[in-house]
C-alpha cells in the first residue's frame, strides 16, 4: 500500500470518474471537497455563537473572537469554514434563525451559485491613441489592422480596440476626436470581414464612437464608468451588446491620489451591485465583471482583488482581469513597462486560477502558451 497527498487543485470529478466512481456518488462527494473559507463582518454576536453550535453540528466550524461567548461586543466578524455540501445546509438552517442570520442565509447560497467556466478567453488590446501607456499597443490604420490579424492567429477570440487613454490622470478627449481615431480601423475590421474570426469590444463610454462600432459588428462594450451614462445602456440595450462594468474610484484624472477603502471586497461588490440592477432595469443580461485593477487602488488593494477574486463569481456573470504591464508591477520588484511581461503572467494565472475567464493582454502569444501549460497540470491528476 502507498499514500500520497492530492493537489487542492485537482480536478476531483475527473478523479472520481477515473475510479469508476458513479455519477450519483460523484455528485455527492465532489461539494465535500470544495472548502470555502467565507468572511462574515459585523454579524451580531449572538448571531455568531448560533453560527458557531450549527456549523459544529455539521462538521463545519466557524473562527470568532475570544469574547464572543460572553457577547462583550455587539457585534464580531468571523469566518466560517465549510465545504460546499456544508454550506448548503448551513443556507438551510440559518433561515429560521434570528439575530440577522436569515440574510446571512440568503448571503451563503449566494456563494453556491457561480460562473466559472472551463475556457479562458483572450482579449487582445489595441489603442488607436498615442498616448496609452504602453507603447507596444499603439496602433493606427493598416498596421493596427496587421497587429489585430497576429493576434487572432496567435489565439485571441476578443480583441479591444480604444481610442483614448484611460491611465491615471490622462484627459479625456471630444467625442469626435476619439471618433476620428478609431474609425479608420473599425472600417478596416469590417472590410475584412473579420468579426467572423473574433469577437470586437470597444473600450469607449462615448455614445457616438459606441454606435458607430455598435453598426459595425462590435458585440461588447468595455466601459470604464460602468453605465455611468444611460445614453450607453441605451445603446447596449438597442444592439443585444455584452457590456463589461468595471469598477473605478473617482475620474480617472483623480483615482490614484489616495485612494481608500475601509473594505475593498465590499466595495466592489456594493458597486457591482448597484450597476448590475442598472444594467438590467435597461433590459441588459450579458454581463462582465471587471475588478478594475489599478483604477483607484492601491498596490495592497489590488493584491486583495486578486487574492479573492473568486468572491465574485456569485454575481454568476463572468470576470475579467485586465493587469497587463501595470504599475502594480514596479511597486513590487522594480520594472520598466516593457519588461513587465513575466509579472503580469503571474498576475492573470493567479486570476485564472481564482474565477477570472477573460484575461485583457497585451501579449497574446505568451499568455495562449502560460495558459497552456497551467491548464495542462490543472487537468492532470
Amino acid at each position: 500500500m502507498k499514500v500520497y497527498k492530492l493537489s487542492s487543485n485537482t480536478d476531483v470529478d475527473a478523479l472520481f470518474s477515473s475510479l469508476d466512481v458513479t455519477q450519483e456518488g460523484r455528485s455527492i462527494l465532489v461539494p465535500k471537497t470544495q472548502m470555502n473559507l467565507v468572511y462574515i463582518k459585523d454579524l451580531r454576536t449572538p448571531a455568531a455563537n448560533i453560527l458557531k453550535q450549527d456549523a459544529l453540528s455539521i462538521g463545519a466550524d466557524l473562527a470568532v473572537p475570544k469574547n464572543t461567548i460572553t457577547c462583550k461586543d455587539s457585534h464580531v466578524d468571523v469566518v466560517l469554514i465549510a465545504n460546499d455540501k456544508q454550506l448548503k445546509t448551513l443556507a438551510k438552517k440559518e433561515k429560521i434563525q434570528p439575530f440577522g442570520l436569515k440574510e446571512v442565509a440568503e448571503k451563503l447560497s449566494e456563494l453556491l451559485f457561480t460562473c466559472k467556466d472551463s475556457e479562458v478567453q483572450i482579449m487582445g488590446i489595441v489603442n488607436a491613441n498615442e498616448d496609452s501607456f504602453f507603447i507596444g499597443s499603439r496602433f493606427v490604420g493598416e498596421s493596427a489592422l496587421a497587429h489585430i490579424k497576429q493576434m487572432i492567429d496567435e489565439g485571441a477570440t476578443i480583441i479591444d480596440l480604444g481610442g483614448v487613454s484611460s491611465r491615471p490622470g490622462s484627459l479625456a478627449v471630444s467625442e469626435e476626436e476619439e471618433l476620428r481615431r478609431l474609425k479608420p480601423i473599425i472600417d478596416l475590421i469590417e472590410r475584412e470581414s473579420l468579426h467572423q474570426k473574433a469577437v470586437f469590444s470597444l473600450d469607449s463610454y462615448s455614445p457616438l464612437c459606441l454606435e458607430y462600432a455598435l453598426q459595425r459588428g462590435f458585440s461588447i462594450v468595455n466601459d470604464i464608468t460602468a453605465l455611468e451614462n444611460d445614453a450607453v445602456a441605451k445603446l447596449v440595450t438597442k444592439y443585444d451588446a455584452t457590456v463589461v462594468l468595471m469598477h473605478k474610484l473617482g475620474s480617472t484624472q483623480a483615482m490614484q491620489e489616495a485612494p481608500f477603502y475601509e473594505n475593498v471586497i465590499l466595495s466592489v461588490d456594493d458597486f457591482f451591485e448597484e450597476r448590475i440592477k442598472k444594467a438590467q432595469a435597461f433590459g441588459i443580461q450579458k454581463i462582465i465583471l471587471d475588478v478594475g485593477i489599478g483604477f483607484g487602488k492601491t498596490l495592497e488593494h489590488n493584491l486583495l482583488l486578486l487574492k479573492h477574486h473568486a468572491h465574485f463569481l456569485h454575481f454568476g456573470f463572468p470576470l475579467l482581469v485586465g493587469a497587463s504591464r501595470k504599475s502594480m508591477i514596479d511597486k513590487i520588484i522594480a520594472s520598466p513597462i516593457e519588461k513587465r511581461l513575466p509579472g503580469t503572467l503571474a498576475i492573470h494565472l493567479k486570476a485564472y486560477e481564482n474565477g477570472a475567464t477573460i484575461l485583457r493582454v497585451h501579449d497574446v502569444a505568451g499568455h495562449v502558451q502560460a495558459l497552456s501549460v497551467a491548464q495542462a497540470i490543472n487537468k492532470i491528476f
